[in-house]
């Protein structure tokens, strides 16, 4: 991974780690008491998109952050229905639609490394959509365009990124550990 790309990423995961962390529930989530895998899993979720997006993103980050909105505490009570929509986009259906057919086709060709629930990955996605702002969301949509013209999976891209991360040389070689 790039270097610039790198640097961003780091940006981005640290204000998203702040707001987690502030994110107020009856019950503390795992990765509220790992930080590291939290970390982990928003790189590996950012990984695969471009740096014109993640540019765009952290700008947003720094936006909310800079009026006092959380949008770890936004995103997690949409998916709770606890709030109404953050905002009405029709590109934010189009992205959780490709996504969520990358994924399933990575779950079918790796069961026992990628256990892909549908309906909490559609949700999730479409919610922490909801806090991106349009900017970010049409360069998103670049990013996945490029990648099915170019025949490439964005979720394979960012699980390939996790399991190198993990000390395996493919997704391949850890589907076939997990299989033992």
């Amino acid at each position: 991974m790039p270097k610039k790309k790198k640097n961003i990423l780091k940006k981005i995961i640290k204000i998203e780690l702040e707001m987690f962390e502030n994110v107020r529930t009856s019950q503390p989530s795992l990765c509220q008491e790992n930080p590291v895998t939290f970390k982990l899993m928003r790189e590996m979720n950012h990984s695969a998109l471009s740096i014109s997006v993640l540019k765009s993103y952290l700008e947003d980050l720094k936006t909310a952050k800079s009026k006092g909105r959380n949008l770890m505490t936004e995103k997690y009570a949409r998916m709770n229905k606890l709030i109404p929509a953050l905002k009405v986009n029709p590109l934010i259906q189009k992205i959780v639609s490709v996504e969520s057919d990358w994924m399933n086709e990575l779950s079918n060709r790796y069961p026992s490394s990628v256990n892909h629930k549908t309906e909490y990955f559609t949700t999730y996605l479409s919610c922490e959509l909801e806090t991106y702002s349009d900017r970010s969301i049409d360069l998103y949509v670049k990013d996945i365009e490029l990648a099915k013209i170019s025949g490439i999976s964005l979720a394979k891209e960012r699980f390939d990124h996790l399991i190198k991360k993990l000390g395996y040389s493919s997704l391949e070689e850890f589907e076939s550990k997990r299989e033992l």
